[in-house]
């Protein structure tokens, strides 16, 4: 790797230096096809692949100069203008021909060795791509970026669109190097000697890397040719496969075949037997005519029969119905009773006329109870007209039973008397429920008791409230609110508790309730007003 980085560093020099004399003689601006500005690029590039790491992938090996070059984006923010015209050239497919435009565009924008050496000061970076010894790892790259900026007095146009970087080949021409017209009369035979030597390195290095190329499209080859027997054999099996979809699709034809001809027997069959079902029908549709017209006149006398039964049962319903008519008074005196409770439970605010107020609510109680107590024999009274109702039905349900024993081949009759049955059956549970309402009523008489203790507890804790002193908090003493720590001021005005007399920010106190020292609702702070709303909830489900 030493030697071969010796020779790229010295064909480097004469390319360079033969580039700007036979420029400077020219007197023009280069083109694209001025063979030493080729042989200049050439160089370069081979010097760029120096030491490179070769980037494996499944089918081939590949040394791609562009990834170093790619980088020159971050560095030095002016070469993105010709990094993204490389990326998006088209026509170019290889990251190496992306790399001969950019190099091509550097050279036009004559900042080639700044982009350059800003790249050779990042040796961190160029590790990933060069292995150590490499010529851009080495000092002798740090040379070649300096001598590159001699090549800042050329002026070239170059033609990209037009070149076919991806598949150019580059290889040194020697010939403009072994003769130098402009230094042969001055040089020494020493000098001679060693120009000679370094063109013999360059061209032992040129055969090293035809004969690598060589080696890679040998191996190129047998990757496609190992690609080339995959697909014969996934050619094989896709005709097996067809021929072997082929016998199934016989297969299957016969099989259709066969089954159509066993439905065609089968669908003859089907026919014969319909034909002997329908005069079998025909033959029994007039017996059950002959049956029907018997079964009809029967029909007959049993409807007379159920009607009047029916006109009995609307006279059981309109009971029914006074029944739920007494239901509903009863339980709209319940909830008459529920709202005068709660009245009372409001009315705690004015102490001085509680107590005239649960007296006379009291009187008003016992005159309910004592009407219910009337309304509960009415009751009484109707539930044992009931009972007879259901015995002179259960007298005439006996009747039907014994007409149903009579006839049990009419189902259609008996269907009808097993309503009745039902609705007998109804009239029983309706029975039941109205003894229970009858236990519901006595359950209300002892909820009444219930909350009149109650209420006298609650007038006792409320007088038991009244007789607390209540401290109340000077405006002066306070400087903040209580609960929030807040300062007054003139937008945060001072509200005192009602319940405990301590000052408070509005947004602190802006609830009310009604306390017993108070006709109407108060403002209370957040605290009292928790307190006073968990005491309430607790007595109310007590």
């Amino acid at each position: 790797m030493a030697v071969e980085r010796s020779n790229l560093f010295s064909m480097m020099k004469l390319s360079i230096k033969g580039l700007i004399q036979s420029s400077l003689s020219l007197g023009r601006t280069l083109d694209s096809d001025y063979p030493p500005l080729q042989q200049f690029f050439v160089v370069l590039e081979q010097c760029l692949k120096h030491g490179l790491k070769v980037k494996k992938s499944f089918i081939n090996q590949n040394k791609s100069i562009w990834g170093p070059l790619e980088l020159v984006q971050k560095l030095c923010p002016d070469s993105t203008d010709i990094t993204t015209s490389a990326r998006d050239l088209p026509g170019i497919k290889t990251g190496l021909g992306r790399a001969r435009a950019w190099l091509h565009l550097a050279l036009m924008q004559k900042k080639l060795s700044d982009y350059l050496k800003a790249l050779l000061d990042r040796k961190d970076i160029l590790g990933e791509f060069y292995d150590p010894g490499a010529l851009m790892m080495e000092e002798e790259g740090t040379v070649i970026g300096g001598m590159l900026v001699g090549l800042n007095v050329i002026d070239a146009n170059l033609c990209i669109k037009g070149e076919d970087l991806d598949s150019q080949v580059g290889v040194i021409d020697f010939s403009l190097y072994l003769k130098d017209p402009m230094t042969t009369e001055t040089t020494k035979d020493d000098a001679k000697l060693t120009a000679i030597l370094d063109q013999k390195h360059y061209i032992e290095e040129l055969n090293r890397h035809l004969s690598c190329t060589v080696t890679d499209l040998q191996a190129k080859m047998d990757s496609i040719e190992k690609t080339n027997s995959k697909l014969i054999e996934e050619l094989t099996a896709a005709t097996d496969r067809i021929n072997s979809l082929r016998e199934e699709q016989e297969t299957l034809r016969h099989e259709n075949e066969t089954i159509v001809q066993s439905s065609q027997k089968k669908e003859e069959a089907t026919l014969e037997d319909s034909a002997v079902e329908l005069e079998t029908y025909r033959q029994t549709r007039q017996g059950l005519d002959e049956m029907y017209s018997v079964v009809w006149k029967q029909y007959q006398e049993e409807k007379r029969i159920r009607q009047e039964l029916e006109r009995e049962l609307k006279l059981q319903v309109g009971l029914k119905q006074e029944m739920e008519m007494a239901m509903r008074l009863l339980e709209k005196d319940t909830h008459e009773k529920q709202d005068t409770l709660q009245a009372l439970r409001q009315q705690l605010d004015q102490v001085k006329t509680l107590n005239l107020q649960m007296f006379h609510k009291t009187q008003d109680c016992e005159r309910e109870a004592q009407r219910k107590e009337e309304e509960e024999g009415q009751l009484e009274e109707k539930m044992n007209q009931m009972e007879t109702t259901i015995k002179e039905m259960e007298q005439r349900l006996g009747l039907e039973s014994d007409l149903r024993s009579e006839k049990e081949q009419r189902q259609a009759i008996q269907r009808a008397l097993q309503r009745e049955q039902d609705n007998s059956t109804e009239l029983r549970t309706q029975l039941q429920q109205i003894q229970g309402l009858h236990t519901e009523l006595q359950e209300v008489h002892q909820e009444k008791k219930q909350l009149q203790l109650t209420c006298q507890e609650q007038e006792t804790t409320a007088l038991q409230e009244m007789g607390q002193h209540l401290t109340w908090l000077k405006d002066d003493e306070a400087t903040q609110c209580k609960h929030c720590q807040k300062e007054f001021s003139i937008a945060r005005r001072k509200h005192h508790c009602r319940n405990c007399g301590d000052i408070y920010c509005n947004s602190c106190s802006s609830n009310e309730l009604a306390l017993p020292s108070y006709p109407r609702p108060v403002r209370v702070c957040d605290i009292c007003h928790s307190l006073l709303l968990q005491r309430s909830t607790s007595s109310t489900s007590s």
